[in-house]
């Protein structure tokens, strides 16, 4: 058995054959958490999971949705609605007993909108941010954390956090990792743990080859039992499949190439991440 972490069936990527996909999926014994990017989104994922003994969801407001701004994705290009966090909205959703984490939260300092600066965009997306935080405590469930250009600024902020608090540990998961070693220690001390999706499976970018080698020396330091698999679906379609959309049961290919690096057999790796999954995500059973 695997766990797709983190997958988007619901999107409208998936909107002709999103049973299809789950039930192909559920038949290579590939369990799905649908997450949710919206109040729209995170009903949808919910709706899917009901029918499905084997898939769940998270339920959670994307940073890139808190501010209206066109956005291209490797199988979508679209404008985004801005969407204020409604807290009594998102906890009604979080008590569904399909909802398996809140997110995906978080900070995304790669794409700003346009007339809008940098500060006041951050600012926003923290305290929103702390609104999952606080849910997430209240709903005793895992953080599905969002994190692109701004690594530094999300380890301050939950350091913060938890100071106030007088904790050393977040229960969650840095979604679809990217960054180096120096960043991914530093999450592994807090107690989150990491996930990785195709992006791993990916030649290194001529214009930056560098930051390849810096996530594979993660992935190879990583321990085993601080990983979790993820597509990201419908984006991120691992090498093999590149060009075409991704779907959960390609996380097969991540746990492959975990393995690679790892110079360990891809059952260590399949049982090791559900393993993960299963304490993260304590719903999935």
């Amino acid at each position: 058995m695997l766990v797709d972490t983190h997958c988007h069936v619901h999107f409208n990527a998936f909107k002709a054959d999103a049973d299809e996909v789950i039930q192909r999926t559920l038949g290579k014994d590939v369990l799905m958490n649908l997450v949710g990017t919206q109040a729209s989104t995170s009903a949808g994922a919910l709706a899917l999971a009901e029918k499905y003994p084997g898939v769940f969801a998270s339920v959670g407001l994307h940073p890139v949705h808190l501010f209206s701004q066109h956005l291209d994705e490797e199988e979508s290009s679209f404008q985004t609605r801005e969407e204020n966090f409604d807290y009594e909205q998102y906890k009604k959703l979080a008590a569904h007993p399909k909802t398996i984490g809140i997110g995906e939260c978080g900070l995304d300092l790669y794409r700003l909108p346009d007339g809008i600066s940098r500060e006041i965009v951050l600012a926003k997306q923290q305290a929103v941010f702390l609104q999952h935080v606080k849910l997430a405590r209240e709903m005793d469930l895992p953080l599905v954390i969002h994190v692109r250009d701004a690594y530094g600024e999300m380890l301050e902020l939950l350091r913060t956090e938890l100071n106030v608090r007088g904790e050393s540990q977040v229960r969650g998961v840095v979604h679809c990792f990217i960054s180096n070693w120096e960043n991914a220690v530093q999450f592994l001390d807090l107690g989150l743990y990491l996930g990785f999706t195709g992006i791993i499976t990916f030649p290194p970018k001529k214009s930056d080859p560098g930051a390849q080698q810096a996530l594979l020396e993660v992935v190879k330091k990583c321990p085993l039992d601080r990983m979790l698999l993820e597509t990201d679906a419908p984006y991120l379609a691992p090498g093999s499949y590149r060009g075409k959309r991704a779907e959960p049961w390609m996380v097969e290919e991540v746990a492959k190439k975990i393995a690679e690096i790892k110079g360990c057999e891809p059952s260590e790796v399949q049982e090791a991440t559900t393993a993960n999954a299963r304490a993260l995500f304590i719903k999935l059973g």
